[in-house]
């Protein structure tokens, strides 16, 4: 093989997700996965007008991408179906099945919020792609709650290589319920921070809870209260 020499000095970019750095590389360990996963980006950024989605067969056209998933034991086709349904059930994209003149046509979008209000528009009927017509729901379990490292980034702040693992250590002592609850409260007293989440747990550890409150204590919850414990040096109104 012959060795790459280099980006071109006026080389044009595709724009990536930060979450997919912190969250789903690390999780991903099929080199089809990423490899599908990182041209769909590109697809995607290279789009232009309203929705912006990709499809199998565009991707199954895109010989850069065909040509890195040979020599596997399967087809390359095989490959882009499995990677494909890999990159779904992690929730990376979206996939829909419409139907183009009676044939199958499978689409795919980026998994966010306002991509996923697109597919809903599409499967009820409010927004129509020229020559797709719905045809049945996309797999992907809208009901399933975002990890905590997700709530973390979402309601606390950047997830470090070094909070990441602080969680982990967390999910090792505490039920994962309870840093989600203790997420939440950190956010219902409007102090986002991560001594004050692990301040909260070490409370419910020594003192108990019950159905979200805290025994001997009243239904109010006071935000002072989790100052006194272990964390309370490293907390700050």
């Amino acid at each position: 093989m012959e060795q790459f020499r280099g980006f071109p000095a006026k080389s044009q970019f595709t724009a990536v997700p930060n979450a997919f750095f912190s969250r789903l590389l690390p999780q991903i360990s099929e080199i089809a996965e990423l490899k599908t996963t990182l041209h769909i980006f590109q697809a995607l950024y290279q789009k232009r007008g309203y929705p912006r989605f990709t499809t199998y067969q565009e991707l199954l056209a895109n010989k850069s991408l065909m040509s890195s998933l040979k020599g596997a034991k399967m087809p390359p086709d095989e490959v882009l179906r499995n990677a494909l349904e890999m990159a779904t059930r992690r929730g990376t994209i979206l996939h829909l099945v419409l139907d183009r003149d009676g044939a199958p046509e499978d689409i795919y979008l980026l998994n966010t919020d306002s991509d996923r209000q697109t597919m809903a528009k599409i499967q009820n009927g409010e927004l129509k792609l020229s020559g797709l017509k719905a045809k049945e729901p996309a797999l992907i379990d809208a009901e399933e709650p975002p990890d905590i490292f997700t709530l973390y980034e979402q309601n606390i702040g950047m997830l470090t290589p070094m909070i990441a693992e602080e969680l982990r250590d967390a999910l090792k002592v505490y039920p994962e319920s309870w840093i989600r609850d203790a997420i939440k409260e950190a956010v219902n007293q409007n102090i986002r921070k991560k001594s004050y989440i692990l301040a909260i747990l070490e409370r419910w550890t020594t003192e108990g809870r019950d159905d979200g409150t805290y025994r001997g204590d009243s239904k109010k919850t006071d935000p002072d209260k989790y100052i006194k414990g272990k964390y309370g040096h490293m907390v700050q109104r």
